[in-house]
This record gives C-alpha cells, sequence and structure tokens, in this order.
C-alpha cells in the first residue's frame, strides 16, 4: 500500500521522509499550489503590527512559513513576554512557529494527544488561559478565504480582529514524473492510498481526473469534514486518521494488513 501525501509543498517532501522513516512507503502528489500574497504591501504592513497584537493565530504551516519568509529576523523572538501570542491549530503549525524563532511558551495549541485539531481545539486551548478578550486586538494569518469560525467567537468576548492573507492557494502543478504518479494511482487503485489533510485539495481530483473510478479508492483524512468532502466525490473508503505520520502508519496497519495465519 503505497501513501499519496497530498500536501503542498515542502510539506510533502517532510511527510514523505518521516513516513518512510516509519516504514510506510509514500510519495508526494501535492494537490494545492501554494503561491505568493495577493497584497504584498498589506502583508508586510501585518508583519509591522504582529507585535501590538493579543493573538497572532496561523491557520498552517504555509501561513507560517509565508509570514515569517520577508519578516525581520527578530519577529519570532517578540512573541511572548509582553508581546503577542501564536496561535495554532495543530502540531504541523506549531513546529513550522518553532522553526521561525516563535518560543514554545508563546504558543497556543491544542494539546499533541487530542484527536481533533482546528479552530474550535484551539479556542479551547485559548480558553484555558481566561483571558479578557474585550478591546484586544488580534490578527488571523491565512490564504486567500477560509473559515470565519475562529474570528467570529473572538469578536463575540469583544476581541478586534483582522486577517491578512499570507498566500494564494491554486490548482496543482503536476510535473511528468508525478502526472504518471496520479495516472498510476487511478489504473491499480487497490495499491495506493490516498492521504488527505484539506478539503480543497480533495476538490481538486475531480478536475484532475474527472472520468476516474473514485469508489474504487480509499483514503485516510485528518479531520471530519475532510472525510465527509472524499465522500462526496465518491471516495469508496475514507477513514479519519490523526495529524501525525506515527498516527497515519498505524491506522494504515490496522486497516490495510492482513493478519497471517
Amino acid at each position: 500500500m503505497r501513501v499519496l501525501v497530498t500536501r503542498p509543498q515542502p510539506q510533502a517532501d517532510e511527510w514523505v521522509a518521516r513516513l518512510e522513516a516509519l516504514g510506510v512507503e509514500a510519495a508526494a502528489l501535492p494537490l494545492l499550489h501554494i503561491g505568493d500574497a495577493p497584497d504584498a504591501a498589506t502583508l508586510q504592513q501585518a508583519r509591522e503590527a504582529a507585535r501590538r497584537q493579543a493573538l497572532v493565530m496561523f491557520v498552517s504551516p504555509s501561513a507560517v512559513d509565508r509570514f515569517f519568509a520577508g519578516a525581520d529576523a527578530a519577529l519570532g523572538a517578540a512573541f511572548g513576554g509582553s508581546g503577542p501570542l501564536a496561535g495554532s491549530t495543530g502540531p504541523g503549525t506549531q513546529a513550522a512557529l518553532l522553526r521561525a524563532g516563535v518560543p514554545a511558551a508563546a504558543i497556543v495549541s491544542p494539546p499533541a494527544h487530542r484527536q481533533r485539531f482546528d479552530s474550535e481545539a484551539l479556542w479551547r486551548a485559548l480558553l484555558a488561559l481566561q483571558l479578557d478578550w474585550r478591546g484586544r486586538s488580534v490578527l488571523i494569518v491565512r490564504g486567500e478565504g477560509g473559515r470565519d469560525w475562529l474570528a467570529e467567537t473572538l469578536r463575540q468576548q469583544g476581541a478586534e480582529v483582522h486577517f491578512v492573507e499570507a498566500y494564494r492557494r491554486a490548482a496543482p502543478r503536476l510535473d511528468p514524473a508525478q502526472q504518471a504518479l496520479l495516472a498510476d494511482a487511478l489504473a491499480r487503485p487497490s495499491a495506493f492510498c490516498w492521504l488527505f489533510s484539506s478539503s480543497e485539495a480533495v476538490r481538486q481530483l475531480p478536475l484532475l481526473a474527472p472520468q476516474a473510478d473514485w469508489p474504487a479508492m480509499r483514503a485516510l483524512a485528518t479531520h471530519e469534514r475532510i472525510v465527509d468532502t472524499a465522500r462526496s466525490i465518491g471516495f469508496g473508503q475514507v477513514d479519519e486518521v490523526g495529524v501525525a505520520p506515527a498516527a497515519v502508519a498505524k491506522r494504515l496497519g490496522s486497516l490495510y494488513t492482513i493478519p497471517r495465519p
């Protein structure tokens, strides 16, 4: 069973390496391309204003990477203490924040042992801090569009919430090797398992392969909303899995390993 990692680059290659270290055969097949911010000047203004926020929330590792890529080298260290908190919805985003120089003590994220990593889980972690949000300023760093649930929740608590788009999500740009990999996966569905971490990535598949036999395909997805999206396009078997390579390896073993007599 070969796992197709559909995260954008460079996350896809990182996941392939981590899965292979666990004995899982994997290949990168990114279903989203991460492009530049739609408004570079606005993004730079948001970087300059970050130190004045109570919370800067990052929706993904890509949001972290693009936000800090053009920032002052000292920005990461400005988080915590009298500076802002850094909000993260999951372990991948948390790891990206640490790489950017944000102190671990400044990061608020759902506990690693939790199975759910989303805005609702982050809000529960923020509630544990017992902060008064009235009059506080919050910046949410994301791509174009996205869910507004956390923003509305914070506004109901009296916070002033702003968004900045740090990148664009676009259709995948498959090179010849990736096109051949996709063709192989479509021709031999029983030999592959798709790994989805984004509903938007799932929705690219019918555009790439409109005649595919989706009921013959199987997938793992990191959130129930992504599970629903994969089922909506016709995937025959979709199971939810934790947001970590070890969780994927364990789930694969339980689902697809045939016990020896």
